[in-house]
């Protein structure tokens, strides 16, 4: 199969032409045609095929288009036995077939054989006039669009250094004549390519017919002034000027020219960046200049991973690889100005020192006119600005440059942005190996490579300097450099090995700031949360939102600053520390500046808690609004997200308050952030927050901060099932409200004190407590107490048998919520009347209520609800016998019931696996389940819990004959049960009637 390109696009087999099919299948098969052997992405030949922005259906018709050619193969190698095929590859579509049967590959191979030294000027011309004769009119002529159409001009440009380099060599045979034959069209159609009418007036000059060289250097100079607004070159001028002298004109050799090698060493442990790789691998267009930009942060391996894709793809590049270092960031060093680099780099391609002009623009004229017909490799290393670089690029296709900068170089036109990031960890695993050595790191467990990566922060130079330390000091182990790692105080100085330094690095870095953004970086490491957003920076920078962007955009852009997801900021942890030491304002200006960040944090906390959970409780404001700007939070929805996303710096900024003795912010915030914590369930943070809220309050004699966080830990407590701890802290809260006279503090007591009391089955004190809370809330008007009573009453009224009394409680509580907005409370009735119905046997009802629950507790993000309903839906499958359906809600509420470490529901989660592993014939593991039921009932301190434990071990035990055990552990349910004047539990199998029933068939003889 033979494709031709150089022309209209054409595809013969054994002579025949092939059917190509319409145009944009023609381009598609053309755009593969030109990579032949190398996978073109899917999105590269789209962007080569249709127009800008590309249609909605063009990749549904490439994939047609692909399909249709892979047809047209086949039928190739039919018809003449070849092996073309259209594969795809991970990187995208590759056309397998032989280069030289690509007249574009063929020709290029041509040219590139004829440059070699090593052939004469009768091998070069055979060899140029076989490339020369390949062509049948313009590349591509039958396509249309931008791409194709830089192609063929990259081409034609290609072609003429062809023919010039052809001319040269037939003029130096003494041909002259098939010279003028050839050009006297070419000169014609490209009156200004300069070398062309070089070889054009050398042909005449050596035919005898001086007179028409010299008119036609008079042509052209006119032309150059008129079109152009400038002089004829050397070349030319010399050459006019041996004409009119009468001097010998000599044809110079263009082929021999030097072949620069500048690429340094590879590295030697270079490690990982596959995706990378793939993608710079892919790097080749015949149409353009091909440029892409490697950038990121100080220490991430750009140089290294440049380096290493330079010396992959050298051999794509036959005229050689430029290397240079610009300087942008080293120590000691100004960035080099581009015209000092353009000498350096005219000097490497042969230009003798006395010719290379003296002004940049005619430095980077020259140089794009060396490059014009070469296929060339350049390397512009540790570039400072786009100006800079600009210069240096090439002007015709066929080169690629590759650039490294710590800035976003998002000035230049046409250029691929790669910005690197730090490593995975296996890969930064991998990276440590091989720098400290095997032999010499052993066998050391996968943790500790592990955790001395992550201490470098996956970052290369960093590891590289760790395993450096390492290696170098044969006393040291592996435990011993983690040792040393893990003080982040002086982690900074561990990673310091001679003229690698990570902390030199960012100080190169910060020195290229302004004073504005050297200030921001300061400040940004003292911000005490992960991450940051506009607002909040705004705040602590104490500038407009405008002006905190604009200061982000530049720190992004030196890679001091990343941003994981738009509109979020965060430092890499050794950029972190090194930012928060570096000297700064004085410590006053500092203060300042986290007091506004707190101030932020409080005023927006407050509102948001206020939109998102209208019916909890506010602490009294701290003072006047901060001035700083305000983040929009237009509803529920947009309220949640932002305590979301925040929750880490506030919890940070009640940390910093807590450590830094500023006693107002943190009970504030402890107060505030309690709902949310709750709902989230998020327990154990909301522990220590409300430890540390209570600590400052007392410290600074504030009786109704202790109050609330008194009340708020008891929640918490009583909601991980910690109950004696609960007891506690509400009867704390009481004593502190009865003498304070504050009445919402000792309702909130007396509600959390009855739920306790309710589920450990003091139904008589709940009662009492619950009563309590009515009439206070009658007193002061407070429908959330009269809704906390009224549910407490509702589930004992279940509990203790009086279902329908259950329900008008429970509806009466749905009713209030619902008026109300207090979707917690609205939850936790939906949750109580799915129990009541579930333990009526009334399935369909229960289960309705249970879907509005989860339903209910997905839209909040209430975590507790959702444990819930999942838990009565578990039960309503079970008792429906659809177990597989059931085992997923119990294990799905185990998992997340113990990653809260909500014992309460890790027992309603081990009961329900116990029961259905006994309906389904696995007696012992339902023991097994049970007994950690009843781990958790005792330690709860939860009678009706254990009963319902007791009943599921005795079902396990007499099922695996064990009868004694199964009698102890039914009279023990029975104790309980009576005890508690309880006939009916949640569990449809444990009442007092069903487990004397057990007792009576027990007798003596069926125990043996």
């Amino acid at each position: 199969m033979e494709v031709r390109l150089l022309g209209a696009v054409e595809a013969r087999a054994a002579g025949q032409p092939l059917a190509l099919g319409p145009p944009k299948q023609r381009a598609v098969f053309a755009a593969l045609a030109v990579d032949a052997g190398r996978p073109v992405r899917v999105e590269t030949l789209v962007d080569r095929v249709w127009e800008d922005p590309p249609p909605a259906e063009a990749r549904n018709a490439l994939y047609a288009h692909i399909m249709r050619i892979r047809r047209l193969l086949d039928r190739a190698a039919e018809l003449d036995g070849s092996a073309a095929r259209l594969d795809r590859r991970p990187a995208g579509y590759l056309l397998e077939l032989d280069s030289d049967r690509v007249d574009l590959h063929r020709f290029q191979r041509l040219v590139d054989q004829a440059r070699d030294g090593r052939y004469d000027d009768r091998q070069r011309v055979t060899l140029l006039r076989q490339a020369l004769d390949l062509w049948r009119g313009d590349p591509v002529a039958d396509l249309s669009g931008g791409w194709f159409a830089r192609l063929r001009d990259g081409l034609q440009q290609h072609r003429l250094a062809a023919v010039v380099a052809w001319a040269r060599a037939e003029l130096r045979l003494g041909n002259h004549d098939a010279v003028l034959g050839r050009l006297s069209d070419l000169v014609v159609d490209h009156p200004l390519v300069e070398p062309l009418v070089a070889v054009s007036m050398q042909a005449l000059h050596a035919a005898g017919r001086g007179a028409e060289a010299l008119a036609h250097y008079a042509v052209t100079r006119a032309r150059l002034a008129e079109e152009l607004g400038t002089d004829p070159g050397p070349e030319l001028r010399n050459l006019h000027r041996a004409i009119l002298r009468g001097e010998p004109v000599l044809v110079g050799r263009d082929i021999a020219r030097p072949v620069p090698r500048q690429l340094p060493t590879p590295p030697p442990s270079f490690t990982g960046r596959t995706r990378e790789l793939a993608a710079l691998d892919q790097m080749w267009d015949a149409a353009t200049v091909v440029i892409s930009a490697i950038d990121g942060m100080a220490g991430v391996g750009k140089t290294a991973l440049a380096i290493h894709v330079a010396h992959r793809i050298a051999d794509r590049y036959p005229d050689g690889q430029l290397f240079v270092d610009l300087y942008g960031h080293t120590p000691g060093m100004s960035p080099r100005e581009p015209g000092e680099v353009l000498d350096q780099l005219l000097r490497s391609l042969g230009v003798p020192g006395p010719q290379v002009p003296a002004g940049l623009q005619e430095r980077a004229g020259l140089y794009r006119t060396r490059l014009a017909d070469q296929r060339m490799l350049i390397v512009l290393d540790n570039a400072a600005t786009e100006a800079q670089v600009a210069p240096l690029l090439p002007g015709a296709p066929g080169c690629l440059v590759l650039i490294t900068s710590r800035h976003r170089l998002t000035g230049l036109d046409h250029t691929g942005a790669l910005s690197l990031d730090i490593l995975p960890t296996t890969d930064g695993v991998e990276l440590f190996e091989r720098t400290v050595g095997r032999d010499r790191l052993g066998s050391p467990p996968t943790e500790l490579l592990v955790e001395v990566v992550e201490l470098c922060g996956r970052l290369p130079l960093a590891i590289r300097i760790a395993a450096a330390r390492l290696r170098s000091r044969p006393s040291w182990s592996l435990y011993h450099l983690v040792l040393r790692l893990r003080d982040e105080e002086h982690r900074l100085a561990e990673l310091d090995a001679g003229r690698r330094s990570v902390t030199a690095a960012l100080d190169l870095s910060y020195r290229h700031l302004n004073r504005a953004q050297q200030d921001a970086y300061r400040l940004l490491g003292r911000h005490p949360g992960p991450d940051i957003d506009p607002y909040a920076l705004a705040a602590l920078l104490g500038v407009s939102l405008r002006q905190a962007g604009r200061t982000v955009d530049q720190l992004l852009d030196t890679h001091l600053l990343q941003e994981p997801v738009p509109g979020r900021y965060r430092f890499h942890d050794l950029v972190r520390t090194h930012a928060a030491g570096m000297a700064g304002p004085d410590q006053a200006a500092i203060d300042a500046a986290l007091a506004r960040l707190l101030d932020h944090y409080r005023e927006t906390a407050a509102r948001a808690t206020a939109i998102a959970y209208p019916y909890a409780r506010r602490p009294p404001p701290l003072g006047p609004p901060a001035e700083a700007p305000t983040v929009d939070l237009p509803d529920q929805a947009a309220a949640l997200d932002w305590l979301d996303a925040e929750l880490p710096n506030l919890l940070a900024a009640a940390h910093h308050a807590s450590a830094h003795g500023m006693t107002a912010y943190l009970p504030y915030l402890s107060t505030t952030l309690h709902r949310h914590l709750h709902t989230r369930g998020r327990y154990p943070t909301a522990e220590v927050l409300h430890h540390q809220a209570l600590a400052s309050a007392r410290t600074a004699g504030r009786p109704a901060d202790e109050l609330t966080a008194w009340n708020d830990l008891g929640h918490i407590h009583r909601s991980q099932g910690r109950n004696a701890e609960a007891i506690d802290d509400f009867r704390q809260a009481l004593r502190m409200a009865r003498a304070t006279g504050e009445r919402a503090g000792e309702l909130d007591a007396l509600a959390g004190l009855g739920d306790v009391h309710r589920s450990q089955g003091r139904f008589a004190d709940a009662t009492d407590c619950y009563r309590q809370v009515l009439r206070i809330a009658e007193e002061t008007d407070h429908r959330r107490g009269t809704l906390d009573a009224l549910h407490g009453l509702g589930h004992i009224h279940r509990r203790q048998g009086r279902p329908e009394q259950a329900i008008d409680h429970l509806e009466q509580v749905l009713r209030i919520a619902r008026e109300t907005g207090h979707r917690p409370r609205e939850l936790d009735a939906l949750n109580g009347l799915g129990l009541v119905h579930r333990t009526q046997r009334r399935q369909a009802r229960a289960a309705e209520y249970y879907r509005q629950a989860l339903a209910l507790a997905r839209e909040t993000g209430h975590h507790r609800g959702e444990l819930d309903a999942l838990n009565g839906l578990g039960d309503i499958l079970r008792a429906q016998g659809r177990y597989p359906e059931a085992v997923a809600h119990f294990r799905q509420l185990l998992d997340l019931a113990r990653e809260a470490r909500d014992r309460n529901l890790e027992f309603e989660a081990r009961q329900g696996l116990g029961r259905i592993r006994y309906a389904t014939g696995d007696p012992a593991i339902a023991a097994d389940q049970h007994a950690r039921a009843l781990v958790l009932a005792d330690e709860l301190g939860q009678p009706l819990d254990q009963a319902r434990a007791h009943d599921g071990l005795a079902h396990a035990q007499h099922a695996l004959g064990r009868f004694e055990s199964a009698r102890d552990h039914w009279r023990q349910a029975l104790a309980l049960l009576t005890t508690l004047g309880v006939d009916q539990t949640e569990d449809e199998e444990t009442s007092t009637d069903a487990v004397r029933a057990h007792l009576a068939r027990l007798d003596p003889a069926s125990a043996e």
